[in-house]
C-alpha cells in the first residue's frame, strides 16, 4: 500500500487487498471512502476503492494480427459493445479486443467516434474493420453521447469504453449503460495516472494523480456499477497501431541516423503487444465475477530500457545503431516532442491480472519487432522522405555529425 509523502499534495489511493483469497469469495459493491487530512506539515486528500479480489483460472490465447477464426461458442455468449476512440494509440485496442471476443464466440458491436466516410477511417486500424464485419460483427459510427440512438435499442451484456479521458466524455455512455441494464462495464484508463515513484514498478494500489481526468472516470464508474473493471495500459505495439512507438526508432535506424535518447538511456519502460491487452480484456468478460470491482495494469510482464528498445529495433531491422544521449534542458528542447517515451522510469507490472484472472502475457519484443519491421517496410515507410529538425538540433549541440 502506497503512502503519501509529507509534503502538500492531493493524491488518490486505490487500495487493493491481497490477491490470493479463496475462489469462493463473492464480490460485493466496492467500498468507497473519500477522506481528507491535514497537519502543519502536510495536507492531502485521498480516495480508496477496496474491492474483493477473486479467483484465478486459465491462460491467455494468442492469435494472428492479420486474421482470426471464430471458435466454438463460449460457455456463455455475451453481447459486447465497444465504444472506440478514433485517434491515438488506444484506437487499436478496440480492434484487437473485437477480434479476440469474436474468436471466442461472442457478439460484438464497435461504435467508433466520428463518421464512417472520414479520412481517418481509411487508415489503420479502421481500414481493417472489414475483418470484423465479415466475421459477423457490427460497426457503427457517431458521437458516443448519442449511444442510445446509434445502437437503436439494441441491448448489451458488456460495455467497454475505450474512448473517454474525462468524466464529461464517459458519463453519457456510463449513464446509458446503467439505465439499460448492462451487467458489466469496462473502462480503458491509463497507467499514466500513477504518480512517479522511487520504488518502480507501478502496481495496482499505488498512488495516482488526483487531478487526472481518468481518475474521475474511475471513481464514477465504481460508484454507479456493481460490476466494473478498470484497465490501465501503457505503451503498446501491434499491427494497426496509429501512434509511433517502434516506428520512431526504425525511422532513424534505416536512414543511418544516430538515435538521440534523453538521459542515460537506462530508464525502464513497458511495451506490450496489443494481443496481450485484448486477451486480458476478454478474460474479464469471460470471468466477470473474478474481474468485478478490480483494477488491472494492462501491460506486459517485462520491462525494457530505452537504450534496449533502440538496440532491439536495430536487431529487428538487421542494421547497426548509433545511440547518443543528451540532456533536454541543456539542449533547450522539450523531451516530450523529441522522444516517444517518458524521460523517466515509467514501468508498471500486471500482477493483479496474473493473480486474479490467470492471465499470461505473450509479448516477445525481439520477435514482435521483427514482425513490425516487416510491416514498416511493406508500407514503404523506410523510403518516405522525412525531416528530423529536432534531432538535428540535438545532434548539433552534441557536435555529432548529421547525415546528409
Amino acid at each position: 500500500m502506497a503512502a503519501l509523502a509529507a509534503t502538500s499534495s492531493s493524491s488518490l489511493l486505490f487500495f487493493s487487498p491481497p490477491s490470493k483469497l479463496p475462489s469462493t469469495s463473492v464480490c460485493p459493491l466496492p467500498r468507497l471512502c473519500l477522506s481528507t487530512s491535514s497537519s502543519s506539515s502536510s495536507s492531502s486528500s485521498s480516495l480508496s476503492i477496496t474491492p474483493s479480489f477473486l479467483a484465478y483460472p486459465t491462460s491467455s490465447r494468442r492469435y494472428s494480427a492479420s486474421s482470426f477464426t471464430v471458435r466454438a461458442s463460449a460457455a456463455e455468449t455475451k453481447k459486447v459493445l465497444i465504444v472506440n476512440t478514433n485517434s491515438g494509440a488506444h484506437a487499436v485496442i478496440g480492434f484487437y479486443f473485437a477480434k479476440e471476443l469474436m474468436g471466442s464466440g461472442h457478439e460484438v458491436t464497435i461504435l467508433t467516434v466520428g463518421e464512417e466516410g472520414s479520412d481517418k477511417m481509411k487508415k489503420p486500424p479502421f481500414n481493417g474493420f472489414s475483418e470484423i464485419v465479415s466475421a459477423g460483427g457490427k460497426t457503427v459510427w457517431g458521437d458516443p453521447a448519442d449511444v442510445g440512438k446509434i445502437v437503436a435499442g439494441a441491448t448489451f451484456d458488456v460495455v467497454l469504453d475505450n474512448n473517454g479521458k474525462d468524466l464529461d466524455t464517459v458519463r453519457p455512455v456510463a449513464d446509458w449503460a446503467k439505465s439499460t441494464g448492462v451487467k458489466q462495464f469496462l473502462y480503458i484508463s491509463s497507467a499514466g495516472i500513477y504518480k512517479p515513484t522511487d520504488e518502480p514498478p507501478h502496481v495496482e494500489g499505488d498512488v495516482v494523480k488526483a487531478d487526472a481526468g481518468h481518475v474521475g472516470v474511475e471513481k464514477y464508474i465504481a460508484e454507479i456499477f456493481s460490476s466494473w473493471t478498470i484497465f490501465r495500459p501503457q505503451y503498446m505495439i501491434g499491427s494497426g497501431n496509429n501512434k509511433d512507438c517502434e516506428e520512431w526508432f526504425f525511422d532513424r535506424i534505416v536512414r543511418k541516423r544516430p538515435v538521440p535518447i534523453p538521459g542515460s538511456g537506462m530508464q525502464l519502460t513497458n511495451i506490450a503487444h496489443c494481443r496481450d491487452l485484448s486477451s486480458m480484456l476478454t478474460l474479464a468478460v469471460e470471468k466477470p465475477e473474478a474481474a468485478s470491482c478490480n483494477i488491472f495494469n494492462c501491460v506486459s510482464d517485462r520491462a525494457v530500457t530505452l537504450d534496449g528498445m533502440a538496440r532491439l529495433c536495430a536487431e529487428a531491422a538487421g542494421l547497426p545503431v548509433e545511440i547518443v544521449h543528451y540532456d533536454p534542458k541543456a539542449v533547450g528542447i522539450d523531451a516530450k516532442k523529441a522522444f516517444p517515451f517518458r524521460n523517466m522510469h515509467f514501468y508498471a507490472e500486471p500482477r493483479a491480472a496474473k493473480d486474479i484472472l490467470g492471465w499470461n502475457g505473450t509479448t516477445n519484443l525481439p520477435e514482435d519487432l521483427k514482425e513490425r519491421f516487416d510491416e514498416y517496410v511493406k508500407i514503404g515507410r523506410d523510403k518516405k522522405p522525412m525531416q528530423f529538425e529536432i534531432d538535428d538540433k540535438i545532434l548539433e549541440s552534441l557536435k555529432v555529425p548529421v547525415p546528409v
